[in-house]
Order: C-alpha cells, then sequence, then structure tokens
C-alpha cells in the first residue's frame, strides 16, 4: 500500500490562516488597523519575514489592504460569501506570480490566435461588450478598480469561449479563479500609474481589433504583449 506524505505547513501559512479565522469570525472587521509586523511577529511567536508574507498572501486575495505610510487594514467583504480561490501558499510566493503569467501567456496568447480565426460575430459582441464594460469603469476609484478586473476577466474568457475549442474553453475555466484574483490585484497596482489606465484599455482594443479583423498573427503579438507587460510590472512592485 502507497501511503501519502504528510505535508506540514510552513509558518506564513499559519500565520495566515489565524488571521483568516479571525476575520472570519468577526474578531476582525473591515476597516481594523492591524498590528505592526513587528507586534504580530511578537504575539505569533514567529519572525517577521513570516508575518510579511501572510500579510502579502491576505493582500492577492483581498483580504487586507496596505496604505502606504499608514498601515495594513482589513478590506472590506462579506464573511457569508468569504472562500478562499486558491491556496494561501500558492499566492505567498512572487515566484508563484511569475509562473502564472508565463502560463497565461502561454495558454492567452495562443488562444487568442485560434479565436481570430474561428470566432462567429456573437462571439465578438460578447468580447466588445466586456471592452466597453472596462471603458466605463475606466477610473480609479476602489468600486471602478473593482468593477473594471471583472470586465476585465470576462473580456480574456469571452475570448475563449471565440475559440470554439472546448479544451481551451476548460482550461481557462479552470484558473479562471485564479487568474480574476491576479487580474484585480494586478489592476490595483497598475492604475497607480499615471495613464497606466488608458494603456490597459488601448492594449485591450487592439487585442480585440486583430481578432474582429481575424488577423491571428497580431492577434497572439497583441496577447502576449499585453501579459508581458502587466506581469513585469506587478514583478516589480512585488520585488
Amino acid at each position: 500500500m502507497v501511503y501519502k506524505r504528510i505535508r506540514t505547513k510552513k509558518i506564513y501559512e499559519e500565520v495566515a490562516d489565524s488571521l483568516i479565522n479571525m476575520i472570519k469570525q468577526g474578531l476582525l472587521k473591515p476597516g481594523d488597523k492591524l498590528d505592526s509586523v513587528e507586534k504580530m511577529a511578537e504575539k505569533f511567536g514567529v519572525g517577521r519575514s513570516a508575518v510579511r508574507e501572510a500579510l502579502s498572501g491576505l493582500r492577492s486575495m483581498g483580504l487586507v489592504e496596505m496604505k502606504q505610510g499608514e498601515g495594513t487594514y482589513v478590506a472590506e467583504f462579506k464573511p457569508a460569501k468569504f472562500k478562499l480561490p486558491v491556496s494561501t501558499a500558492f499566492l505567498m510566493k512572487t515566484k508563484h506570480i511569475k509562473e502564472l503569467y508565463e502560463v497565461r501567456k502561454i495558454l492567452e496568447a495562443g488562444t487568442a490566435e485560434i479565436a481570430a480565426l474561428k470566432h462567429e460575430d456573437f462571439d465578438l459582441e460578447e468580447i466588445e461588450k466586456a471592452l466597453n464594460k472596462m471603458e466605463t469603469a475606466n477610473a480609479y476609484g476602489d468600486e471602478e478598480v473593482a468593477a473594471s478586473a471583472d470586465a476585465d476577466a470576462e473580456f480574456h474568457m469571452a475570448i475563449a469561449k471565440a475559440s470554439q475549442n472546448n479544451l481551451l474553453i476548460n482550461l481557462m475555466g479552470s484558473v479562471s479563479e485564479l487568474i480574476n484574483e491576479t487580474i484585480k490585484d494586478a489592476r490595483q497596482v497598475l492604475l497607480c500609474s499615471e495613464n497606466r489606465s488608458d494603456k490597459l484599455l488601448n492594449e485591450h482594443k487592439e487585442i480585440f481589433e486583430a481578432i474582429k479583423k481575424r488577423d491571428e498573427v497580431n492577434a497572439r503579438k497583441a496577447m502576449y504583449k499585453h501579459l508581458e507587460g502587466v506581469n513585469l510590472e506587478l514583478i516589480k512592485f512585488l520585488d
């Protein structure tokens, strides 16, 4: 008989799980300011690096927000609807974000190419609908950023559906929650840069126009360029 090895949780995962449970139980409420890294490290009895990694993961999941010069606060959310989109461990490391974008570039550049060749008129309507939502929400407030991120995710999924390839659609669906979380995180970071919002929108428009013209070469290039740019800026911020 083959036994599965027991995986021991890392310290930062234990810290993250503890904070998540405090949020779910209402011990930490939206708007509450967390203790400093030093104080939490002392209270948990762990190193400061473990606390920093835990907070990085919670920020990636949208559970906390870090305000420059002020500290870390519990973000607004509804406990009844709370669920982890992915494992806490996965979102802790910058290298995993890099790995995700490697997968996205391979998967979505090819998907855009196929969508350019095989899309139907109703597929274009769905892609354009998501693009219009993105344009409407093209602002800097928290609600607009969230709406824009949702529209961004819809845009990429609509392209997958336009490929008319069920396996590709299923592959996109299997990682969609993880992709959606990084899209939200990326937009929070990238929209801090001046004119970055317009640049993001224009990149999506370029992808759409190439697909609409059935220009598979430029559809692939535009998607790859877009994802590569987002990846580089996000990693620069995380590093």
